[in-house]
């Protein structure tokens, strides 16, 4: 892996830690509050919800990292190319379901990373 490639991994890794944070721990603080336009009682209802998808957004996170740290290249590539191939899908599928903003933040630098990826 080159890199720009490692870079944009690791960029992509370190979005999803700030996801964890967001979700397990500020999700009903006025950061969390505010990145994710929900109201105080809203965030106490679904806090539980939102602490298991970050805790979903630190293994992806790990996968990622896992990819940079192989020793193997032909392994780390294909590490990277599983987790930023789950970052895609979970990144449409939330612009689906939850807001396009989602696609533009999580999905669009993951396939730029994974293409990065691919031609390194």
């Amino acid at each position: 892996m080159n890199l720009v490639a490692a870079l944009l991994v690791a960029l992509i890794a370190a979005l999803h830690v700030f996801f964890l944070v967001l979700e397990m721990f500020l999700w009903t603080k006025p950061l969390g509050l505010k990145v994710f336009r929900n109201t105080p009682d809203k965030a106490a209802a679904s806090a539980v919800l939102a602490a298991n998808q970050g805790l979903y957004n630190g293994f992806l996170a790990a996968g990622l990292v896992w990819s940079l740290l192989n020793p193997n290249p032909a392994v780390a590539q294909q590490l990277a190319t599983f987790f930023l191939g789950c970052v895609v899908v979970a990144g449409l599928y939330g612009a689906w379901t939850v807001s396009r903003r989602i696609l533009y933040i999580q999905a669009a630098p993951a396939v730029l990373a994974l293409i990065t990826v691919w031609i390194a």
